[in-house]
């Protein structure tokens, strides 16, 4: 049962919304969180790199809300489930000199084990994240080490540490979506509630449990519903296989009059296949492993950090079809190197090239925007656009 209070109020990650300029618009950019509960994996490191250089090249042009919250998705089964595991099976464990790899490794112990916690047992891990932005030690030493990453790979940090609770109570979002019309809650005679978007062809998807708990569709709108209305677009990056909850989420935020637009970002196999975080398999594949080899091979911020991002935007693209390949990355690092000596001040205003990449869109397209810098017979990149939305 947790007994650490941590509650660090913060902001960041949601810029404040002041009247936008007369030609930016208000962007809301909302990735699918990654749970912290293991390393940073190539599929993740590739939806994250993704995010980054849009809120970046679209900041340029727009004013970007990027919102990242942990704390929103802690109180998932799923998480709650892990943590009540550790303390059951781990104890009162030092998780501060813990490894990513480590404690991912609990996760895949957890996974296997097979045995739900129930509501009852679940609960009291609820109320302290709900009610005093409690966060497992385990978590909290996993988002401290993807902090580190973020940080060497010049990503912005949305607020992995900070608590940042969701605008709508569970009450409250399910009497939103009933007030749209979209909700079937039979909480009252001790059964799920369910979103209902039937009249769009759209399943019936449960959204609550029977006990009460809420799955990650309803965290989500617990999040979006309070802020889609204040953009003037809303961009859900997510992963294919959570393709049918995003269009269900996209069908929500529409009948709000919020422009959507959803960019699903493929994973990435490894030797051939996508796995699951649950089946493990990181070693010499996670972000700290990516980052040690590299570091040893170049020793320089800005070309690992263009490098990654040149391969995991522009060679492996927005589909899942191509493995993740190590003698790939280390090519696209040495065209990082020589895309970084060539550049200089002049060319195109760095803005004039970020608006060819949106198309009627508020957001600039990553893809568009990094594949473009390995296009032969084009000018090379100036420095003011590699500095501001890549390194």
């Amino acid at each position: 049962m947790p007994d650490t209070i941590v509650a660090e109020d913060s902001t960041a990650g949601l810029r404040a919304l002041a009247p936008p300029g007369p030609d930016r618009r208000r962007v809301l950019l909302a990735p699918v969180t990654v749970t912290p509960s293991k390393p940073l994996a190539p599929s993740h490191l590739k939806g994250l790199l993704w995010t980054d250089v849009m809120y970046r090249a679209t900041s340029a042009l727009a004013d970007v809300s990027y919102r990242y919250s942990p704390t929103t998705y802690h109180v998932t089964e799923q998480t709650l489930g892990f943590w009540e595991f550790l303390d059951r099976t781990v104890g009162a464990a030092d998780y501060s000199g813990m490894t990513e790899v480590e404690i991912g490794e609990l996760y895949v112990r957890f996974r296997a084990e097979g045995r739900a916690a129930t509501a009852a047992t679940l609960r009291p891990y609820a109320e302290a994240v709900e009610s005093q932005g409690w966060v497992h030690p385990a978590a909290r030493r996993v988002l401290g080490l993807w902090a580190s990453h973020y940080r060497r790979l010049g990503m912005h940090d949305p607020g992995l540490l900070a608590h940042q609770p969701p605008g709508m109570t569970l009450p409250e979002m399910i009497d939103r979506l009933s007030s749209l019309g979209m909700c079937l809650d039979l909480s009252a005679y001790g059964s799920p509630v369910f979103l209902d978007a039937t009249r769009y062809g759209l399943p019936l998807r449960q959204i609550v449990d029977a006990d009460g708990r809420p799955n990650y569709l309803a965290c989500a709108l617990r999040e979006l519903l309070p802020l889609a209305p204040l953009h003037d677009e809303v961009v859900l990056l997510y992963d294919p296989e959570l393709g049918a909850d995003y269009l269900l989420l996209e069908r929500v935020l529409l009948r709000l009059a919020v422009k959507v637009c959803r960019v699903a970002v493929g994973r990435v196999p490894v030797e051939g296949r996508i796995r699951s975080a649950r089946q493990g398999g990181w070693h010499g594949y996670g972000a700290g492993d990516l980052l040690a080899a590299a570091y040893a091979e170049h020793g320089d911020n800005d070309v690992i950090r263009l490098g990654m991002r040149l391969y995991f935007i522009a060679t492996l693209g927005p589909g899942q079809a191509q493995s993740f390949r190590h003698d790939t990355l280390r090519r696209c690092l040495g065209r990082a190197a020589r895309l970084l000596a060539a550049a200089d001040g002049d060319g195109a205003p760095m803005t004039e090239v970020l608006a060819r990449h949106r198309g009627d869109r508020a957001h600039v397209d990553p893809y568009r925007l990094t594949s473009g810098l390995l296009a032969r017979h084009k000018p090379t990149p100036g420095r003011e656009l590699l500095a501001e939305v890549y390194l």
